[in-house]
């Protein structure tokens, strides 16, 4: 199975966003905004990156062809057979 070079940038992504996942950079920072700590907001915007970049992902067809499905078609119809074969 050949992957496309934008299929391939996926995967630094994620490794990113989970070693970011943890706030990390935010240890031993007490300070408060908004009556919560940073490291909340952290998790907050951390979460809607990660939302947006997930919605990315899919849109751009990598879920598919990593699954082994063809992209649908603007109909809504699959484009055939699942190129790994059958995977019931």
């Amino acid at each position: 199975m050949t992957r496309s070079r934008s299929d391939l940038v996926w995967i630094p992504t994620f490794a990113i966003l989970v070693a970011f996942a943890v706030p990390w950079p935010l240890w031993g920072v007490d300070r408060v905004v908004a009556g919560l700590p940073v490291w909340i907001w952290w998790h907050v915007g951390w979460l809607g990156l990660c939302a947006a970049l997930f919605a990315l992902f899919v849109r751009s067809g990598a879920w598919e062809r990593g699954m082994g499905r063809r992209p649908e078609s603007s109909d809504g119809r699959t484009g055939g057979p699942a190129l790994g074969g059958d995977r019931r």
